[in-house]
C-alpha cells in the first residue's frame, strides 16, 4: 500500500490546524460544554474545519469523522479520523501537553496516524510497515522485563467508572506506583512512542481519540489493544491498552483481570 500522498496530505492537514490552534494558547477563551459535559472551545472547532476543507476539497471521496462534527460519508473505503484537540482540558489550562490527531482508516483498521503538538512543535508520524518518527527522526518505545517496573499512564482517575477504576487499581498496584503518570491524554502515547513511559492504559475512549495512536505506537516497537488483548479496530469499544514492550501484554491484561 503506497501512502505517499495521503501522508504529505496528512501533513498539511497538521499544519492547517497548528496555524488555527497556536493563536488562542493561553488566552481568555470561554469554553461551551458538549453535551457529555466536556469542553469545547473556537480553536477545536477552528481546527477541524480547516483540515476538513482541505479534504474536501482534495480527498472527496473519502469519508471524515471528527470529534466536533461528526461524520461525513464517503465512497472509497478510506476515512480520515480528525480529534482537533485531544487534551482540551489542558489546552485551556495552558499546558502544551494536548495533540492533534489525524488517522487514516482503511476497510476499518488505522494505517496511518499523526500526534502534533503545535506549542513545542513536536509531531509524531506512524505508518503502518514504517518506522515511527518524531520530526522526521525514528523513535522507538523501550523494553520492560517486569510488570513491576513499569511506568503507568492515563489521562485521570475520573474517566474510569467505578467497575473500570478496580480494574485499573488491579493493574496499578503491580506496576511501580511511584512513577504514575496522571493527565497527558494523548501526549502519553507519543512519550510511550518515544521511549519515556511503558504502559497507557484508559477506558471509554472514541475512535477519533485512539486511531491515530495505533500506527504511532506500533512503528515504534510497542502494541495497542483492547483490555482483552485483542487489535483495536473502528468497532471497538474504547477499552485500550498501549505497551512501550509488547512482551508484558499477557501480564497486563491478567493484572487487569483481576479487578472486581
Amino acid at each position: 500500500m503506497d501512502l505517499g500522498a495521503d501522508i504529505t496530505l496528512a501533513g498539511r492537514l497538521a499544519d492547517a490546524a497548528r496555524l488555527a490552534i497556536r493563536p488562542h494558547f493561553r488566552t481568555a477563551l470561554d469554553p461551551e460544554r458538549k453535551g457529555d459535559a466536556s469542553p469545547v472551545t473556537i480553536a477545536d472547532r477552528a481546527a477541524e474545519e480547516a483540515m476538513r476543507a482541505i479534504l474536501t476539497e482534495e480527498r472527496a471521496d473519502d469519508g471524515i469523522i471528527g470529534e466536533e462534527f461528526g461524520v461525513t460519508e464517503g465512497r472509497s473505503g478510506r476515512k480520515w479520523v480528525l480529534d482537533p484537540i485531544d487534551g482540551t482540558v489542558g489546552f485551556l489550562a495552558g499546558r502544551p501537553m494536548f495533540g492533534t490527531l489525524i488517522a487514516l482508516l482503511v476497510e476499518g483498521f488505522p494505517v496511518l496516524g499523526i500526534i502534533d503538538q503545535p506549542i513545542n512543535d513536536e509531531r509524531w508520524l506512524g505508518v503502518t510497515g514504517k518506522d515511527t518518527t518524531l520530526n522526521g527522526q525514528p523513535v522507538h518505545t523501550r523494553r520492560c522485563r517486569e510488570l513491576s517496573d513499569a511506568a503507568l499512564a492515563t489521562t485521570g482517575p475520573h474517566y474510569f467508572d467505578d467497575h473500570q477504576g478496580e480494574h485499573f487499581m488491579a493493574l496499578a498496584a503491580k506496576t511501580d506506583h511511584k512513577r504514575m503518570v496522571m493527565g497527558g491524554d494523548c501526549y502519553n502515547y507519543a512519550m510511550l512512542a518515544s521511549g519515556h513511559i511503558d504502559i497507557v492504559c484508559e477506558a471509554g475512549l472514541k475512535l477519533y481519540d485512539f486511531a491515530a495512536l495505533v500506527p504511532i505506537v506500533e512503528g515504534a516497537g510497542g502494541s495497542m489493544s483492547d483490555w482483552n488483548g485483542d487489535p483495536l479496530h473502528a468497532e471497538s469499544d474504547g477499552h485500550v491498552i498501549a505497551l512501550g514492550d509488547p512482551a508484558r501484554l499477557e501480564d497486563v491484561v491478567a493484572a487487569l483481570a483481576c479487578g472486581h
